[in-house]
């Protein structure tokens, strides 16, 4: 470096040469400083897990076989070649300029008469040399001839590339696909080994996305981003050898300022990478507040809690609008420091080069370009390598937490071979002081030296408050966990010592809350056992009082269930569970609340037919409804964790413990109601789901039109073969529209953007005008016009540096303010529309949350940066075919036919990598549906010892992802060689024509190479623009059903409607028809006819179907009659404002919902109108007796209560929905069996604050537990969607009609 600059001072340049180097350092200085910056933001945080990043990189191929080995050696050989492919070709390009220069030199000597050529020596004409400056000419320059040979050069050197590529590419994505197959398929396997305590401790979202995202991040770092790795490595060691071996003096300048490009364009990739990360997580919690708000929508209707939702959605989309300008505005930075810099470092190059090209001859002019654009090559290389490093980091630490979970031994192995299969079972079960708590919750104690004896072929019911132990007893029985002390045997030996699936194979589970998988009935009762023949299975749902209900659908035993059960009633999936138990003819039946889901017709039967199946074998039974078990020959009362005491009904009523407690409590105002009540049917819902007031045929199957296809994320949605209705594009004039207040940022991005595309163009202009310094023999003519061009490309550099920052700034504001917009307003669009809009399949919870997410994002592809993407394509085309047409007309369009193709290049090199990506996920959907429903019924699953099949299922499911991931790697392969080979191809045929004219028609060669750089300018910008095409037809398409969804017109207004001060709260029903907008076959409501004066209690009773919460979901006008009108304070519910008449009514769902917030914050929620003082919260959860359980919580009211309150038990869930109703002070309360899912102990305290909250109030009750509305003013019996009969509890019962036939018998209601 000292050389060169005293070699400056020499040559009297130092003034000019002390000026760029001030320059430089400035720029220097300011780049380190703020990538020092930035890179200090970026990385404060990865201090903290680095401990976590333990995963090796050739750790990530330990499932490699030497085959995959093999193959990827050959892929990075064939990475190398390819890399080493365009300083190659630097080489053969500075010969092509050097005769060129020489030619041109040579026409300019003998443009005098008196010299000419011979012997390939300038001479003059009477025979002598012609010397100039102590030298000969050469000449001679067969143009032609050279032009034809480096034509060749260019042609060999793209089919290397053609072919190497192509194996870089095919050989790297096939031994990844190898691999992850592997991995995905060892993971399952181990996942699904795993004891249930680990389940606990691991949520299935978790677990899903671990097999899915972070097992596709070990894909991305052991495929092409390797391969892609090394080829840029390649580059960069082959560009700096071309340039030393082309001339060490000016590479040594270059590199003084090439680590400022390299380093660049790696933070550049790296900044982009983690704002986008931290944007991403900003809208993935929208998403995840948009899904929750739609999944409760009848919650958050009910309590008006819309504009909250709104607002809350909008703070995450506030912070996700903020990361992405910060992206724009850092990528506009960065862009503009990286041009600015490679434009200082060409200006430097070519002043010093031409020092050497001049003055000293140690570089020719080709080997001035031959350094220069060696290290530019590297450098740019080394650069964009660095993606690939954080690919390479991403799948290091996804890999961390695979391969840990793959190395785990289970506690438990489900799937192991090993242990004891006893040759006979009696069936003798002893508990041996066992103390046990959840791996998830060490600190708390489930069961504390539990001592008992099970006989064998004995019916042991279990009772006890909840809490008290007596599930985690079933679930040790059944081996999900070990006791922490003591132990559990059967017939004497340690089950800890039996084979794992023999010893759950000889049990039969029947659980509260039934989980069926998605298929048909009879494969979910096969399920249970392998290999049955149908006649068991019809003999299976007999016993359970399954087969008619079964019967009467139209695809009777091949009706498809829907995801986990969903097409059917509570009552009908307890059924079939219970005859897949029945269908293993099992030792051991463990009843865990059996008939809980069933109504009173069903319950009686159903408990006869199970007393039935529990002869000759050792039945556990836990119920809360003691009229099902006192029949029992043990029961066993449980109170914290301990068996308190044992014995038959009479004794223990006659002990006066536990049980006489509970018995007492359970007890009515009269013996024979206590009786002869069982437990009423819960009905579960799902809460994305409807009502549950449909009939049986009513589910889906086989010959539905549209069958509904499951998929990975849990949602339904419509197979494609469903008739879709068709969207017309949007007009771009609407969508700039919603993007018109930012027109400011648009002219100036606009602006910004224009410049950039014009600087391409110019460079094409000032490069080869370099070039043609080299042909003036005049040197200080040839001096100045070197200083000039220097001096324009350090202006150039500055305005490109502003240009770039104003572009990125501008169009990000204007682009993420249109996304946040749109998203806003779409959600508010969604929560406008009436609750029947919702019950479309295509308007589930899953679709609408995608919807609002990729919609929204995609109207970006017609507007924001995309705007100054395209204006910036669009400036670089048009200045470009101005100067190549200007210029050479003849040599544009030869070059022109190639353009297509290099445009071509552009769109398959921009396009491969994430549309190979969107198929991946595409083909994982069945694997990833099989993963998804395993993981979330691992209970059920390990409960029938079928982990085994869903193992085999979930490898054939791989096989077809493996054999299109196989294919898509040769058309990628195909793709990349084309896209990389097609340029060699362009510049073989360009030069070789350009020869030509030169030789022909006398065209000045710089002509050739301004026409050239020209063309292959706008050839990329063309690629650049072209692959915005598909991007442009999806935002308008997005943008039309965003409008569309913002055009329609909700069939239940909420702005308009009558309004009264003195709200009484009387309501009439008056001969309401009704059917359910997805279900018009099915008449729901037949002519309902009932009416309740201010301040009385209504309520209604009937069997499953019925309509009772129809009629509740009329009131709330989540829907309105077909025919008929419901009265409120004698108004037409149709006319009376939404919001004013939902804040006059209280709701008490049987499964509340709760959303992921404190439990203060959900209380709160009873009324959006106002804010909700701690003071009223309190007073709410003390009438709902819940204030004493917060109270005992760690963080109190703060407490968080999960996603849909899953951190609590229904009974506590229950009691914070009770309390937010109580809050909300409604004139109408309505209570949908709002005690039914709490245990004896809590159901009398709630239900006294319940009758204490009905005071005053217009209160409708629905209820199958007949002793909780007995004190009502009128009780209205439905049958089929009418009205039997009404009055009150003694009226109905001296009349002795319907519902006195279900008091006393169960009996059905005709």
């Amino acid at each position: 470096m000292l050389n060169i600059i005293l070699l400056l001072f020499q040559k009297r340049q130092m003034g000019k040469f002390v000026i760029i180097i001030i320059i430089i350092i400035i720029i220097t200085t300011t780049y380190l400083l703020v990538s020092l910056t930035l890179i200090y933001m970026f990385y404060r945080d990865d201090k903290k897990n680095d401990n976590k990043l333990s995963v090796g990189y050739f750790q990530l191929f330990r499932f490699a076989t030497w085959t995959d080995t093999v193959m990827m050696v050959v892929g990075g050989v064939c990475a190398l070649i390819h890399g080493a492919a365009s300083p190659l070709m630097l080489v053969v390009y500075s010969m092509m300029t050097d005769i060129f220069v020489a030619h041109e030199l040579e026409v300019q000597i003998l443009v005098d008469p008196n010299k000419t050529c011979i012997n390939n020596t300038i001479s003059w004409t009477n025979g002598s040399k012609y010397i100039s400056e102590t030298s000969t000419f050469s000449c001679g320059v067969d143009i032609e001839g050279q032009m034809t040979l480096f034509a060749y050069c260019y042609v060999g050197i793209g089919l290397g590339v053609l072919i190497s590529s192509y194996f870089q590419i095919t050989l790297w994505v096939s031994a990844a696909s190898r691999q992850i197959q592997k991995i995905r398929r060892t993971y399952f396997r181990k996942v699904m080994q795993m004891e249930m305590g680990w389940f606990d401790c691991n949520s299935v979202g978790e677990l899903n996305t671990r097999i899915s995202d972070d097992i596709n991040k070990i894909n991305d770092a052991i495929a092409d981003q390797m391969s892609i790795f090394i080829e840029r490595i390649s580059a960069f060691v082959f560009g700096f050898m071309v340039g030393f071996i082309g001339g060490w003096k000016l590479t040594m300048v270059v590199i003084a300022v090439s680590p400022l490009i390299g380093i660049a364009a790696g933070l550049m990739a790296m900044a982009v990478g983690r704002l986008t990360g931290q944007e991403l997580k900003c809208y993935a919690k929208a998403g995840a507040v948009a899904d929750e708000v739609i999944s409760s929508i009848r919650t958050v209707a009910a309590f008006g809690g819309e504009e909250k939702e709104v607002e809350r959605y909008d703070q995450n989309l506030v912070e996700a609008q903020r990361w992405g300008v910060k992206k724009g505005t850092i990528t506009g930075i960065f862009r503009g420091y990286l041009w600015s810099i490679i434009f200082f470092c060409f200006a430097l190059a070519f002043w010093y080069g031409s020092q050497l090209v001049i003055y000293t001859k140690e570089l020719s002019p080709g080997g001035l370009l031959q350094v220069l654009f060696g290290v530019l090559i590297g450098a740019m290389n080394l650069g964009q390598a660095s993606p690939c490093l954080e690919a390479f980091a991403s799948g290091r630490a996804a890999a961390k937490i695979i391969f840990d979970t793959i190395d785990r031994e289970p506690e438990i192995d489900c799937l192991s071979e090993e242990g004891h299969k006893l040759d006979k079972v009696k069936g003798d079960i002893e508990f041996d002081d066992v103390t046990f708590y959840y791996p998830s919750r060490p600190e708390v104690k489930i069961l504390n030296g539990l001592s008992m004896l099970i006989k064998a072929g004995q019916t042991t019911a279990f009772v006890g408050p909840s809490g008290s132990g007596k599930s985690a007893t079933i679930q040790l029985i059944q081996r999900f966990y070990n006791p922490k002390e003591g132990r559990v045997t059967l017939d004497g030996h340690d089950i800890r010592s039996l084979n794992v699936q023999w010893l759950r194979s000889i049990i039969g589970v029947v659980e509260q809350e039934p989980v069926l998988f998605a298929t048909t009935i009879a494969e979910n009762i096969r399920f249970g056992r392998p290999g049955v023949t149908m006649e068991e299975i019809v003999q299976a749902t007999k016993e359970a009082n399954a087969y008619n209900f079964i019967m009467e659908l139209p695809q009777k035993f091949d009706t498809l269930v829907g995801e986990g059960g969903s097409q059917m009633s509570g009552g009908q999936k307890q059924r079939i569970a219970i005859a897949r138990a029945l269908i293993r003819n099992p030792k051991i039946l463990l009843l865990d609340m059996a008939t809980s889901a069933l109504d009173n017709e069903s319950e009686a039967v159903i408990q006869e037919a199970l007393n039935k199946v529990q002869m000759g074998r050792t039945t556990i039974s836990v119920a809360h409804r003691l009229s099902t078990i006192k029949n029992a020959e043990v029961i066993v009362g449980f109170e914290h964790g301990q068996a308190v005491e044992r014995g038959t009904h009479s004794e223990l009523l006659e002990r006066q413990g536990i049980y006489f407690t509970l018995v007492t409590l359970q007890k009515d105002g009269t013996s024979k109601v206590a009786e002869s009540t069982g437990r009423g049917s819960l009905r579960l819902r799902s809460s994305s789901h409807l009502s549950n007031d449909f009939e049986p045929d009513e589910v889906t199957s086989y010959s539905d039109q549209c069958n509904l296809k499951i998929l990975s994320d849990g949602e339904t949605s419509p197979e494609k073969n469903c008739e879709e209705e068709h969207v017309e594009p949007a007009a771009m004039t609407r969508i700039l529209k919603y993007n018109q207040k930012e027109w400011p940022y648009m002219v100036l991005g606009s602006l910004g953007a224009a410049i950039n595309g014009s600087v391409n163009p110019l460079y094409a202009i000032l490069f080869s005008q370099i070039l043609g310094t080299f042909a003036i023999r005049d040197l200080d003519k040839q001096m100045d016009q070197i200083n000039g061009i220097c001096v324009v490309f350090c202006v150039t550099a500055a305005v490109t540096f502003f240009s770039q920052f104003v572009q990125g700034y501008a169009f990000s504001w204007s682009g993420e303010l249109l996304t946040r917009r749109l998203r806003k307003m779409g959600f508010q669009a969604m929560l406008r529309q009436e609750i029947g809009w919702f019950d479309d399949p295509r308007n589930s919870p899953g679709a609408l949350t995608t919807r609002l997410a990729t919609d929204a994002s995609m109207v970006q592809g017609a507007t924001g940066p995309q705007i100054g993407m395209t204006v910036n394509s669009l400036t670089s085309i048009g200045a470009s075919f101005i100067i190549a047409f200007y210029f050479s007309w003849k040599l544009t369009l030869v070059i022109i036919c190639f353009l297509p193709l290099i445009a071509l290049s552009g769109v398959f090199q921009a396009k491969m990598l994430t549309g190979f990506a969107n198929d991946d996920k595409k083909a994982m959907e069945a694997a990833g549906q099989v993963s998804s429903e395993a993981f979330a019924n691992i209970r059920t699953i390990a409960g029938l010892g079928k982990e085994s099949a869903f193992v085999e299922s979930y490898e054939q499911q791989l096989e077809s992802p493996h054999r299109s991931a196989t294919k898509r790697g040769v058309i990628y392969g195909i793709c990349f060689g084309f896209a990389r080979c097609v340029i060699f191809m362009a510049y073989a045929a360009s030069f070789r024509y350009g020869g030509h004219l030169v030789s022909s028609e006398n065209l000045h060669y710089v002509i050739v190479f301004r026409v050239i750089s020209a063309i292959v300018v706008s050839g990329t910008a063309l690629g650049r623009a072209s692959s915005f095409t598909p991007d442009y037809v999806k935002a308008k398409i997005a943008a039309a059903q965003l409008f569309k969804l913002l055009d329609r017109t909700p069939k239940i207004n909420h702005t308009d409607g009558e309004k009264w001060d003195d709200f009484r709260g009387e309501i009439q029903f008056l001969n309401c028809k009704f059917t359910y907008p997805t279900r018009p076959d099915i008449q729901v409501l037949n002519g309902l006819v009932v009416s309740v004066k201010p301040g009385q209690t209504l309520a209604f009773v009937g069997s499953s179907g019925c309509g009772k919460s129809t009629s509740i979901q009329l009131l709330e006008r989540f829907y309105d009659p077909d025919e008929g009108k419901v009265l409120i304070d004698d108004h037409p519910s149709d006319t009376v404002n939404v919001p004013f008449l939902r804040a006059q009514i209280g709701i008490v769902s049987q499964e509340p919902v709760l959303f992921d917030c404190s439990i203060a914050e959900n209380i709160q929620y009873g009324d959006n109108t106002r804010t909700v003082s701690m003071e009223e919260i309190v007073d709410a959860a003390k009438k709902a007796y819940l204030h004493d359980f917060v109270m005992s919580l760690p963080d109190k009211y703060d407490t968080q209560v999960g996603a849909q309150g899953s951190q609590l038990s229904r009974g506590q869930k229950q009691r914070i929905a009770i309390a937010r109703a109580i809050v909300r002070d409604p004139k109408i309360l309505l209570l949908d069996e709002a005690t039914s899912a709490l245990d004896t102990e809590s159901e009398k305290t709630v239900q006294a604050a319940l009758d204490e909250a009905r005071k005053g109030r217009t209160s409708i009750v629905i209820a199958h537990r007949l002793s909780t509305i007995q004190s009502a003013d009128i009780i209205a019996v439905m049958s089929k969607g009418a009205i039997v009969e009404k009055g009150t509890h003694d009226e109905l019962m001296a009349r002795k009609g319907a519902y006195y036939k279900l008091v006393t018998t169960g009996a059905p209601i005709s």
